[in-house]
């Protein structure tokens, strides 16, 4: 179990984290989601003592300073690439492990699990960037730990690498791990993760249930086909639905349940060839609940290929900025 009571952190007049308070359970995995520049890496770092700042927590209890061999209850990966030059991959986790009391059995293991290990007498200076990912997870899970703590654990992997990451960090979840894994890749996290910590400008926006996060920001829609969809737009109106024409004549009602469309039809005698509800994805939501946290903007594009930049002024610049955290 994570605790995270009170994390804040100021650099000079910006507050990059504002009391910040959650809680991360076992056997699920919990996403960690915010715009670029909301304060999750500056959140992270908090949490594991690496940065100066208020609030305290705890793993299982214990601050991470005070565990004995951390590696052994608490993984991490916050860079992707911070590895010795000049040691081979194998040798760099063996002289970790070394210092947290891991035999090199384990070094070996965790290398073939993470698919490193063909390359593990190489230097990983050479490793491409999702081969440094890989290596960063085999170092988290070096201590066969509890606990694990990602940040942007899929940059860099391509759609195999991403599928099997997913699939492991599901697994670990499965096992009775505390998993907590933060990412911009919406659509994976969608598939991935179970509760979310959504946070924008350091400050907490929704702390819940993946599902409970997609409906309290976003409004599911019912799809209506039918001969007789003109006619039928009257009538759901009526009924105090909002309706739009969708594509290839469909009607998009909104404010009204399926049932009680499908049961308006019927007394209305119009004839369905389609009644389906359409849910609302996770980046629909994180768009409506972050679009006001949101730190960097770009111009809209101008009709007719213009270039924005070139229609923006000095004193007006399209992107603003002064966030302190680049997470």
């Amino acid at each position: 179990m994570i605790t995270a009571k009170g994390l804040y952190k100021r650099y000079r007049k910006t507050v990059a984290v504002n009391q910040l308070s959650f809680d991360v359970r076992p056997g699920v995995v919990t996403g960690f989601l915010g715009p670029n520049g909301s304060g999750k890496s500056t959140t992270m770092r908090l949490m594991l003592g690496l940065d100066h700042g208020e609030g305290e927590t705890l793993f299982d209890g214990e601050s991470f300073t005070d565990i004995r061999r951390p590696m052994n209850k608490v993984g991490t990966l916050l860079e992707a690439k911070p590895f010795h030059p000049t040691r081979s991959a194998r040798n760099h986790l063996r002289m970790l492990a070394s210092a947290n009391g891991v035999g090199d059995k384990r070094v070996d293991e965790v290398m073939d699990l993470v698919g490193l290990g063909s390359v593990k007498r190489k230097k990983p200076k050479g490793y491409s960037l999702g081969m440094a990912q890989r290596l960063g997870l085999a170092q988290a899970l070096l201590g066969d730990p509890g606990i694990l703590l990602l940040d942007e654990p899929t940059n860099g992997l391509d759609p195999h690498g991403i599928h099997w990451m997913r699939d492991m960090l599901k697994h670990l979840a499965a096992e009775g791990r505390t998993i907590f894994v933060s990412s911009h890749l919406l659509s994976e996290m969608q598939l991935m993760a179970d509760e979310l910590v959504v946070i924008g400008r350091g400050t907490m926006i929704f702390n819940g249930d993946v599902d409970q996060f997609v409906r309290d920001f976003t409004q599911s829609t019912v799809i209506v086909r039918s001969p007789s969809a003109d006619g039928f737009v009257s009538a759901l109106e009526g009924a105090g639905a909002e309706v739009a024409k969708g594509k290839d004549g469909e009607l998009v009602v909104s404010g009204m349940e399926m049932g009680a469309v499908g049961h308006l039809a019927f007394t209305e005698n119009v004839e369905l060839s389609e009644l389906s509800t359409r849910s609302a994805s996770l980046e629909e939501a994180f768009m409506s609940a972050t679009g006001s946290s949101e730190e960097f903007v770009a111009a809209e594009p101008l009709a007719g290929g213009a270039n924005p930049a070139a229609a923006t002024s000095p004193a007006a610049p399209a992107t603003k900025t002064g966030g302190a955290d680049n997470a």
